[in-house]
């Protein structure tokens, strides 16, 4: 399934939980700095782009699309790996937890860097080694993920083809993002379909591994056995899940 058919699939509810969180927002844009016109490729509904600053998007899925609000920044249809634009278009691109969807993503990459003279990327860091372990949900009940990145280049590979850095992303332990890893802290939020609409990652994993993962967690949840297994989390106001601003 292609990245424009999955999210014409699932994205009907993706405003509902999905949405700026603005600590991280401002980590984007400061990574963005004097940035003045800005590319947003892969650019779903609009979030995290800047409003004090010209910004174009481009976004596959016309469903995507249609949720945009109004005063959104004005929105093509395309895709990362071949932008219709000259070289140093723009004086920065952007793209914010979509690169994992890419069929191509160093092509997307290096069609980025040169329609644009800065690369600001939010996405995810697989390469160091342990990396199932760090986030619960997947240690404890979704190790199928892990069959979700065969084949994918690691953000290190992705830093790499263009030249450029990983910058850790702290997850606030209450995001207003409801992203994967968001409800780190929040571990109900799992049980509820709204928010589990509003991540791919279930719709990949398909519905039996799903469900299998919602009755797990909630049977832990209240025997008490998730407190047990989490209670270093309790007082934490951030994590460090391997969420990652690749920057070049």
């Amino acid at each position: 399934m292609s990245t424009a058919q999955l999210y014409d699939t699932i994205g009907a509810t993706y405003t509902v939980t999905r949405r700026t969180e603005p600590r991280i927002a401002a980590q984007i844009w400061a990574a963005l700095g004097d940035a003045r016109t800005i590319l947003n490729v892969g650019a779903g509904t609009g979030s995290y782009e800047p409003s004090d600053r010209y910004v174009l998007a481009v976004e596959p899925s016309a469903l995507m699309r249609s949720q945009r609000p109004p005063n959104a920044a004005p929105c093509l249809a395309g895709s990362a790996d071949h932008l219709p634009f000259d070289d140093q278009t723009f004086d920065a691109a952007m793209a914010i937890a979509s690169i994992h969807h890419w069929p191509d993503p160093i092509a997307g990459l290096r069609e980025m860097k040169r329609v644009a003279r800065r690369v600001v990327i939010f996405t995810h860091d697989t390469s160091e080694e342990g990396w199932l372990d760090r986030f619960w949900l997947i240690r404890d009940y979704l190790p199928e993920i892990s069959n979700l990145l065969t084949g994918r280049p690691t953000a290190t590979e992705l830093a790499d083809t263009i030249g450029g850095r990983l910058e850790p992303v702290p997850i606030p332990w209450n995001c207003a993002d409801g992203f994967f890893e968001a409800h780190w802290r929040r571990p109900e939020a799992y049980l509820d379909e709204s928010v589990r609409r509003g991540v791919s990652v279930w719709s990949r994993v398909g519905a039996e591994v799903e469900q299998r993962v919602v009755r797990n967690l909630r049977d832990d949840l209240t025997s008490g056995r998730w407190s047990d297994r989490n209670r270093d989390l309790a007082d934490l106001e951030a994590a460090e899940l391997g969420l990652r601003l690749l920057i070049a």
